[in-house]
């Protein structure tokens, strides 16, 4: 697999705005109107309890717009150009804030409709509050996407049999953060996740990671290419916890 670069918090915070210019207006809307669209590069709103976001981060990006009829109903065209590197995670973020002990459910499903062409994955993105871990889940992936780090072992946990990876990624200012990357062993275009017992694997089993306190879950497609403009649809999803 080829590796996978930086993750997807703000990355306003982690990579420098790409100059996109006006190439970003080229990305189709809906056919049918929507409650919310936008072809901004970090164009975002909160729907129902959800944020969500354009966020175009990566170096070289094409043109992209987000649509949304509802925090849970919403997709994207795309139309990045076949080159390697991502360029953007549309997503749907729940804020969670409270730590892994303290948590009683955290709970996900998902309904996808996805090409099948281009490079991407549908993902799930769970970050620590300090931002110093992060938690990808692939549901699917399509192309010459990766894996960042190496390959640690196969398990079973939270509904899902998972490909496990760890790795560290470097922000602009030279930190780092731990990734732990699990990618399903056979693609799902719809199903639910247990993510609580993905974290106290992560926590207890391996202890790769302390009591962190979970700042939010993250769902979305992770785009590295998707030439002529490809649609992703996030058909229904939902983030729950306890």
């Amino acid at each position: 697999m080829a590796s996978r670069t930086l993750g997807r918090v703000t990355k306003a915070l982690l990579a420098p705005a790409l100059a996109l210019g006006t190439t970003i207006a080229l990305a189709s809307a809906p056919a049918s109107a929507a409650v919310w669209n936008s072809c901004d590069q970090w164009g975002n709103t909160s729907l129902n309890g959800y944020t969500l976001y354009n966020n175009i981060w990566g170096g070289g990006a094409g043109a992209q717009c987000i649509w949304a009829n509802s925090g849970t109903n919403w997709g994207v065209n795309a139309n990045h150009p076949n080159t390697g590197g991502i360029k953007s995670y549309p997503n749907a973020k729940k804020v969670v804030n409270k730590s892994i002990t303290s948590l009683g459910s955290l709970n996900s499903s998902y309904n996808v409709t996805v090409p099948s062409s281009g490079s991407y994955n549908t993902s799930y993105d769970v970050w620590d509050t300090d931002h110093d871990y992060e938690i990808m889940l692939w549901v699917n992936y399509n192309g010459a996407v990766g894996a960042l780090g190496s390959y640690q072992e196969r398990v079973t946990v939270g509904g899902h049999t998972w490909d496990v990876y760890k790795g560290r990624a470097q922000r602009s200012d030279g930190t780092y953060w731990d990734v732990f990357s699990f990618l399903r062993t056979s693609d799902s275009t719809s199903g639910s996740v247990q993510i609580l017992p993905v974290l106290k694997w992560i926590k207890d089993t391996k202890g790769w990671m302390g009591n962190e306190t979970i700042g939010d879950v993250q769902f979305g497609f992770e785009i590295t290419s998707s030439s002529g403009g490809l649609d992703f649809r996030a058909n229904s999803m939902s983030i729950t916890s306890s």
